[in-house]
């Protein structure tokens, strides 16, 4: 007998209850339906292919996984499905189904409803996240019944009272978005944080679904991705727990990327893509025959070229190639392309081309991200020199390294959190003499140390800069000013 997933889930033995299901936002597991009593140790499970005439079975293990009749176990009901057919992917909560006919997903949504109908705690975050678990039902309910609920990014991201996706943010949103089989397409960490996105439930049709797949066309991924590489965080409704990926931005971050674009078709004439190019101010224009029919493109100087080689040219000696990526793509994994064409064209999760990016799209982009590191290292200059240049080093290492292991010598060796613990110590603010109070400093500053944790780790898609910047800017000026 092999056991597929030998990691060890630690929050599989939490207790049923709005804070372990509701709350963290994990996702569910088969085995808290066998803990909380929905589903029984040795349950026949089937998963039918009725066009293919296939059927599968499993049962469902004492420890919540399950067990395929050649004896491979898996906690993901999705990998046991993709495993018994050695073929996918599926969604396994909508392919396996107990002996009276039940879907797994019917049973996992059981245990969700228990969990928000528990008396109220009092606690504010329990409340909240048991009108969410109303709200996502309800999303699921009109994408079942093809009148799926499409809202901006933004928008999401404020049923879990967020305004940016961080890393534990995205990994909470998904969670809740996978147990209750939705997902969004476009994949919502993939496009900018304006744009809209569909809330979309599972296949009907397992069959259809791996279709689709290999189609590239499954929960707004253009392209099957390669194992071991991460993947967008809401588009697969059963994924097992990952470390902490690097985010990066993707190409459908970038503001123009799903904005739509102006083009002409091959047919088209000289006057036709000049009229449009200068009432645009574009110096390129995708040539479509089709919405996914590229041809390629003409920009100012393959006119010019095409022209000077002969003045009656046919506006086809004009076309040049050009390079489509997709939306979900990494940024950083399209420049080489982006460098040797000057632009590229953007396809939506349907294959579309839904935008262009530019050399100066991502030049922008860049800039956004460079200017709050910059002012973060300021800010650390400024907190040191004012610690430095203000209190007696000894009390400091005393203050922020009392058992010597970290043998701090110097005030350069100081880290963003000794800062604090030094500036919220009462008695070494008081040698200061800043007329401020300590409250509110130490409150901004706990404010910034999270944005700069976020932006260390690459972990904000959306820039904190945006409201980050006139914090920082604000505080080194604060010390400047009062910092001597």
């Amino acid at each position: 007998m092999t056991d597929t997933d030998d990691a060890v889930d630690g929050s599989a033995d939490e207790p049923l209850g709005r804070a372990s299901y509701l709350i963290e936002g994990r996702r569910v597991l088969v085995s808290d339906l066998v803990r909380a009593g929905l589903l029984s140790a040795g349950a026949r499970l089937t998963f039918r292919q009725r066009r293919a005439g296939q059927e599968y079975l499993a049962q469902v293990t004492a420890d919540g996984r399950i067990q395929l009749s050649d004896g491979q176990r898996f906690k993901s009901p999705s990998a046991a499905a993709a495993a018994a057919t050695g073929r996918g992917p599926y969604d396994g909560w909508t392919a396996w189904a107990l002996d009276d006919g039940t879907l797994l997903d019917v049973v996992r949504q059981r245990l969700l409803d228990t969990a928000a109908e528990l008396p109220p705690s009092g606690d504010v975050s329990a409340e909240d996240s048991a009108a969410r678990h109303a709200r996502l039902k309800d999303a699921r309910r009109q994408a079942d019944a093809d009148a799926p609920v499409t809202v901006t990014v933004r928008d999401l991201l404020g049923w879990w009272g967020a305004s940016r996706r961080g890393y534990l943010v995205t990994e909470r949103v998904a969670a809740e978005l996978a147990n209750h089989g939705l997902s969004t397409v476009p994949d919502f960490t993939a496009v900018g944080i304006d744009d809209r996105v569909t809330l979309t439930g599972p296949s009907g049709d397992t069959e259809d679904e791996e279709e689709a797949a290999e189609q590239g066309l499954v929960a707004g991924q253009e392209e099957p991705r390669q194992s071991g590489t991460p993947g967008p965080a809401a588009t697969s409704g059963d994924e097992e727990y990952k470390e902490e990926p690097v985010q990066g931005q993707t190409v459908g971050n970038l503001p123009s990327a799903l904005k739509g674009v102006v083009s002409v078709s091959s047919s088209a004439s000289f006057e036709e893509a000049f009229t449009k190019m200068r009432l645009n101010e574009y110096s390129q224009l995708p040539v479509l025959n089709g919405p996914r029919n590229l041809r390629g493109a003409v920009t100012w100087e393959s006119i010019a070229r095409a022209r000077y080689a002969h003045s009656e040219a046919p506006f086809s000696d004009a076309i040049v190639p050009a390079h489509a990526v997709s939306y979900a793509d990494h940024l950083i994994d399209v420049l080489p392309n982006l460098e040797r064409f000057g632009f590229l064209l953007v396809k939506d999760q349907t294959s579309q081309i839904a935008g262009i990016i530019t050399v100066a799209d991502v030049a922008a982009e860049y800039g956004a991200t460079a200017r709050p590191f910059l002012l973060i290292g300021d800010l650390d200059r400024q907190l040191r020199r004012a610690i430095s240049e203000g209190l007696d080093l000894t009390e400091v290492v005393a203050l922020c390294d009392p058992d010597g292991r970290r043998k701090l010598t110097t005030f350069d060796q100081l880290s963003y959190g000794d800062y604090h613990q030094v500036l919220g110590n009462q008695e070494q603010w008081d040698k200061l003499g800043w007329p401020l109070d300590r409250k509110s400093f130490i409150a901004r500053l706990d404010e910034l140390r999270e944005i700069r944790n976020e932006l260390m780790h690459f972990n904000d898609k959306d820039k904190a800069g945006d409201s980050a910047i006139p914090m920082l800017r604000n505080m080194i000026e604060l010390l400047r000013e009062h910092g001597g």
